[in-house]
């Protein structure tokens, strides 16, 4: 009568579908990692995956004893369920709703963990992107330096070769004034 009531208020295609959609998801989490990211997992990201599937073995090896179980009686001549059978049977069913429960606890670690590794990396991208962003200013800002010393350079070129010819104009104007000048001097002491 016990069994009964627990067994009308539980829906077991319900709950075994839910496991299965539970163990598929699981399971496609688990095959979604590429190998690169395993090997990049930390020694806790491991060591929380062993003990989920630990979990999950724990699980599927207690639902086993559940149905088999269900299928033992050992009343009269072995036709009836008594009572000592069907307490087994819920205290199986009850480990196994407390291993489905620390799956989900374990799940959610993990998840956790991820969503924690993610951000660490996704902060990580935004501070190189920073960087790398300051280096390309920085460059940008000593070419435009460059080109601006390369300008006045030639600028400073420009004027210095203008100011060497007048210098040299200024020389050679001086020297045929010299030169006319000791060709005047001669003429005159003549």
């Amino acid at each position: 009568m016990i069994f009964e009531s627990i067994t009308a208020n539980i829906d077991f295609d319900n709950y075994m579908k839910a496991y299965r959609y539970l163990f598929l998801l699981i399971l496609l989490w688990g095959i979604k990692l590429p190998a690169s990211a395993t090997v990049q997992d930390s020694l806790s990201y491991e060591q929380q995956r062993s003990h989920l599937n630990k979990l999950l073995q724990e699980r599927s090896e207690r639902f086993k004893a559940f149905d088999t179980s269900l299928a033992q009686k050992t009343g009269i001549f072995g036709f009836f369920k008594t009572q000592d059978d069907m307490q087994k049977s819920i205290d199986i069913l009850k480990d196994v709703v407390v291993t489905d429960n620390n799956i989900f606890l374990e799940t959610k670690k993990l998840l956790d963990f991820k969503d924690f590794e993610r951000e660490k990396f996704q902060k990580l991208a935004n501070e190189y992107d920073q960087q790398i962003t300051a280096y390309m200013k920085t460059i940008n800002k000593l070419q435009t330096e460059n080109e601006k010393l390369r300008n006045h350079i030639k600028e400073e070129e420009k004027s210095t070769h203008s100011g060497s010819i007048w210098l040299y104009l200024s020389l050679l104007g001086n020297a045929a004034l010299l030169f006319m000048y000791v060709k005047q001097q001669k003429l005159t002491k003549k």
